[in-house]
């Protein structure tokens, strides 16, 4: 059987995103995944980039992750978002990612995408899980298998208990709170697996 497409799609302000998303995109390709890690468009003015460091940062040693597109959805068998809480929602940058894909909706090619997400926020309860949950409503929409991790392994309960998505804390010093790697590497193995198991019944 031909390996499963994962398209793991993010947005980090400070890094701790990207590091969610680079920690699922190792874990899928140790499970056999073909994998495409890729960022979504900055949308915030440079002005305000270049007045935050780690921001800044951040944008310099990801200058060269290829952004996201509707051809990449289309290719994935499965994707796995990762995105920082704004206000209990999604950040800014990933939303219009996912309000610019009427194109490829109307035309059913987001049918059936297996999809799991992640997020963070710098305290812990700063609207994770609603973020989480947010995004998984617009997938409802495009008529995806949302594959939350919910109580399957050990590693949920040491990263926090989120059953929707691995979440994590920012702390103070920019760093993360939680231990969460496990918990990443076994969501994203989950989502392929099942995402495994859709392309044999497909095929």
């Amino acid at each position: 059987m031909e390996s499963v497409k994962l398209a793991v799609i993010y947005y980090s302000m400070t890094g701790i995103n990207y590091q969610l998303a680079q920690w699922a995109a190792e874990a899928a390709k140790e499970a056999g995944a073909e994998v495409r890690l890729l960022k979504v468009h900055e949308l915030a003015p440079e002005s305000v980039i270049n007045n935050n460091p780690q921001w800044k940062a951040n944008v310099e040693a990801t200058k060269n992750i290829q952004e996201a597109g509707s051809a990449d959805l289309d290719w994935a068998d499965a994707i796995i978002f990762s995105v920082p809480t704004r206000f209990g929602n999604i950040a800014s940058q990933m939303k219009q990612f996912i309000d610019l894909q009427g194109g490829v909706w109307a035309q059913g090619k987001l049918t059936n995408k297996v999809v799991s997400a992640m997020s963070s926020a710098q305290n812990s309860h700063g609207g994770q899980e609603g973020t989480v949950r947010s995004l998984y409503t617009s997938m409802m929409h495009w008529g995806a298998i949302i594959v939350p991790p919910g109580y399957t392994d050990a590693s949920i309960y040491k990263a926090g208990g989120n059953p929707y998505g691995t979440t994590v804390t920012q702390g103070q010093d920019g760093k993360m709170v939680e231990d969460v790697k496990d918990a990443v590497f076994h969501q994203a193995k989950r989502t392929v697996e099942v995402a495994s198991w859709l392309k044999k019944g497909k095929e």
